[in-house]
């Protein structure tokens, strides 16, 4: 299981074009990853206000990865292909239709969001920001903060933060 401060699980997931992408390559790079639904509200409303996507071109290319992961049971990868060029989201959808990963990393939400070091570790777990209703007018985006922080050389102003979205869409075990 994924704690904050300890080293994030490994993981192999395949992508919406059948890449493979395994965490451990991206060592040497701040990696976020993002449990999305493109289904869920909360979801919908973050993409439509460029939330992920404008963060992430913010973020340096050679030293910060995003990944999105879908957990629904449901997803194939025609549906992320879709969902990403609606969106024009430049980082990888990987597909977890049995939900392996989403549960190593206790997954709650969509989004739920986890911040990884550079040295593996898991720096930060919760929801982007402090706003699940989308009624502020600026929010504290804590992935913001901890990239940012963790690019710095220094520790995430936030650790963990109560996740906020639609429940991840698990297959029934």
């Amino acid at each position: 299981k994924a704690k904050v401060g300890e080293p994030a699980p490994g993981f192999t997931l395949t992508d919406q074009a059948g890449t493979e992408h395994t965490l451990s390559d991206y060592r040497g790079k701040i990696v976020v990853l993002e449990w999305t639904n493109p289904e869920c509200p909360y979801v919908q409303r973050h993409y439509e206000a460029e939330t992920m996507t404008g963060l992430v071109e913010s973020f340096p290319d050679d030293r910060v990865q995003w990944l999105a992961i879908d957990s629904s049971h449901f997803v194939k990868p025609a549906d992320s292909k879709k969902w990403r060029k609606k969106h024009d989201i430049p980082y990888p959808i990987l597909q977890d239709p049995q939900g392996e990963v989403g549960r190593m990393y206790e997954a709650r939400t969509t989004p739920h969001m986890f911040v990884i070091d550079a040295e593996g570790i898991l720096r930060y777990a919760g929801g982007i920001d402090d706003d699940p209703r989308g009624r502020k007018d600026e929010p504290e985006n804590y992935v913001k903060g901890a990239v940012e922080a963790l690019l710095e050389g220094e520790d995430p102003p936030v650790g963990q933060a109560e996740p906020y979205g639609c429940s991840v869409k698990y297959e029934s075990s």
